[in-house]
């Protein structure tokens, strides 16, 4: 799928990662639709890159229903919005979980199954589904992230033989700890048990190269936490084992305090 002259909906693009990928895909010849819940921070990127902002909470149901609207063009979707969702599910609340569960893992799916139809009559379109390797293997402190993104992880594999031959591609873009910006990096916490991280603009060659080349699956990390979130997904117990010998355990749970704020 070719991004010049094509129209993406980018979701999360206030972020760091999402203003990486909003520069990259003007500078790649995009007709940008952006969107985020604050007027004040979405705004101005769209007016720096030219693009069409569209203020929309992803939590709120009907926001969702009138961004796929008035986004009806698009030919390109890219989810990269998402919630950080760390700490105990114990320490939740029945409104964090719901915010949770909505934005990380039903905008995306109803984004997709609005914005669909119209690919598949044109013809042509991708849909690109921004997860993580915790939808791949769980850890302890994550396990609403790590539902949303094994979710999210399941529709895009399904949701792609679905399209099947329809000229519609859908990919999910997995990557792990990003450094720099994104809501990791924003903790100023270490990696657990010492993990190697990734740039921005590594995980933004992955989600332009996943649409461009229709590649199903791209996971963004180091060789080491590619095979150990292979290895993870098939022997759960094992990894929990290994992590919690890692101390992983603790490190997740500091990283999951700084970002209660973000629930």
């Amino acid at each position: 799928m070719r991004i010049a002259g094509s129209t993406v909906l980018l979701t999360g693009a206030t972020g760091g990662i999402g203003q990486t990928l909003a520069r990259q895909l003007t500078a790649r010849g995009a007709t940008l639709l952006v969107t985020g819940r604050r007027a004040e921070a979405i705004e101005p990127l769209a007016t720096s890159l030219g693009a069409r902002a569209i203020v929309a909470d992803l939590a709120d149901r009907a926001d969702v229903e009138r961004l796929a609207e008035e986004a009806g063009e698009t030919d390109i979707l890219i989810a990269n919005a998402a919630l950080p969702s760390s700490g105990e599910v114990l320490d939740y609340t029945t409104a964090q979980l719901d915010r949770a569960l909505e934005v990380n893992f039903r905008a995306p799916v109803m984004l997709s199954r609005l914005l669909a139809p119209r690919m598949v009559t044109a013809g042509r379109g991708h849909l690109a589904l921004i997860g993580s390797l915790s939808g791949r293997t769980a850890s302890a402190g994550t396990s609403v992230y790590n539902a949303t993104k094994f979710g999210l992880r399941g529709f895009a594999l399904g949701l792609r033989q679905d399209l099947h031959g329809t000229g519609v591609g859908v990919s999910v873009v997995q990557p792990g700890f990003v450094r720099d910006a994104g809501m990791f990096a924003d903790t100023g916490a270490a990696t657990p048990g010492g993990a190697r991280t990734v740039s921005p603009g590594q995980v933004v060659a992955a989600v332009i190269g996943a649409i461009e080349r229709d590649r199903a699956e791209v996971n963004v990390a180091p060789l080491e936490l590619r095979l150990g979130s292979a290895v993870g997904g098939l022997f759960p117990s094992l990894a929990a084992l290994v992590q919690r010998r890692a101390g992983a355990d603790r490190a997740v749970r500091r990283i999951a305090e700084s970002q209660r704020n973000k629930r």
